[in-house]
């Protein structure tokens, strides 16, 4: 096995703890979107008009973070994978593993997630403790949004596998000085993801899960995990220039309102059926290329614009680095209970979607906090 330099080993990475902060605000934010009004699949949703001013705002601002929030959290995952097997040996790494994604898994399939499922029964007219205690005591599993770490489990397992059956490929030489993927492969990696995603679509359309998986996202994760796996040795992604950052970034720009616009001339606005989520329809196509074009601009001005700006100590910063894992965990009974608590209050979705974004991502990390001080759950969390 090749020597593989963990990022961040003569050089800082705080950017990156950054990063993950931030990230996890965008799911909090992501899933309080869906419950009003934003496409996409919650355990609790107060406004199902897709066609309101605000839920289109809202499935737009869906439809852009799920372009690129969940695939950069792939890719850094993939980061710092290879060092972190290399230090620890694999038998450490896989029972590391296993603890850090395996326990939050079981945890939130059997206890959390049945309770964010009987806290989304409150407005209508039942108490949380028995549809929750039904569902405790028949065993159910809800995978919820712990499916990133189901998925995380096979990556790993696939990369060692992979790092096993061809090394040379998988640990590449280390140095800062290895080659940087140049521009036109950045362009060929977005339209091959692009149309992987579109394949896959033909058989499982977005939103259908296999194994719980929305395997029709996974062209980009499955790309962007290894793609983080290779990166590490040479540290990539502390290595992206401002200038292709810049440039990715506009072409994002360019890209964004395309989705809107192509909804548009297919008829959304005559009351047109509009499937963006499978076949071979003039949507559906634009939908699976638009996503990396999208996504590749965005995490290239965050890796940058992080890394330029916020690479400097923060405790603060340190702090709910830590806790950003925890927060992930324990969100989604915290965003569900918040948006039932305010139900009855007259306020516009838009300001209700801000309140539980706002509020939630603070309780969560509040929340994991407490979690983090309990005896051995800084092993898990």
């Amino acid at each position: 096995m090749a020597t593989v330099e963990t990022p961040g080993q003569s050089g800082r990475t705080g950017f990156i703890d950054r990063l993950r902060v931030v990230l996890a605000a965008l799911v909090i934010a992501h899933h309080a979107a869906i419950t009003y009004g934003g496409a996409g699949s919650w355990f609790y949703r107060e406004v199902t008009d897709a066609g309101r001013p605000g839920s289109l705002l809202l499935t737009l601002f869906c439809a852009v973070n799920q372009s690129f929030f969940m695939g950069m959290f792939f890719l850094l995952a993939g980061y710092f994978t290879p060092g972190s097997l290399q230090r620890k040996g694999l038998r450490r790494f896989l029972l590391d593993r296993g603890v850090r994604l395996g326990v939050p898994l079981l945890v939130f399939g059997f206890v959390l997630g049945p309770m964010a499922v009987a806290l989304g029964c409150i407005p209508k007219g039942q108490s949380v403790f028995t549809p929750w205690g039904d569902w405790l005591g028949s065993g159910a599993f809800v995978l919820g949004p712990l499916w990133f770490a189901w998925a995380l489990l096979l990556f790993t397992l696939a990369w060692i596998l992979w790092s096993r059956a061809s090394p040379r490929t998988a640990w590449p030489r280390s140095g800062t000085q290895a080659s940087m993927p140049s521009g036109p492969n950045w362009l060929l990696s977005a339209v091959l993801v692009g149309l992987a995603a579109l394949g896959i679509r033909q058989w499982i359309p977005v939103g259908q899960n296999v194994l719980g998986l929305q395997l029709g996202y996974f062209a980009s994760y499955v790309f962007l995990f290894f793609l983080g796996c290779r990166a590490s040795a040479g540290r990539w992604l502390e290595r992206v220039s401002l200038e292709r950052a810049r440039d990715w970034g506009l072409a994002s720009l360019v890209a964004i309102p395309l989705l809107p616009l192509g909804a548009v001339l297919s008829g959304a606005m005559d009351g047109k059926a509009v499937d963006f989520n499978g076949g071979l329809s003039a949507a559906a196509v634009l939908y699976a290329l638009w996503e990396p074009f999208v996504a590749w601009g965005i995490m290239a001005v965050l890796l940058v614009q992080f890394r330029l700006r916020f690479n400097v100590p923060s405790q603060r910063w340190k702090r709910w680095g830590e806790e950003a894992y925890g927060a992930f965990f324990i969100h989604a009974p915290v965003v569900v209970a918040l948006s039932v608590l305010i139900a009855p209050w007259p306020l516009p979705s838009l300001l209700k979607f801000l309140l539980v974004s706002v509020f939630g991502t603070a309780l969560s990390f509040l929340l994991a906090r407490t979690l983090r001080a309990l005896p051995g759950v800084t092993r898990v969390l």
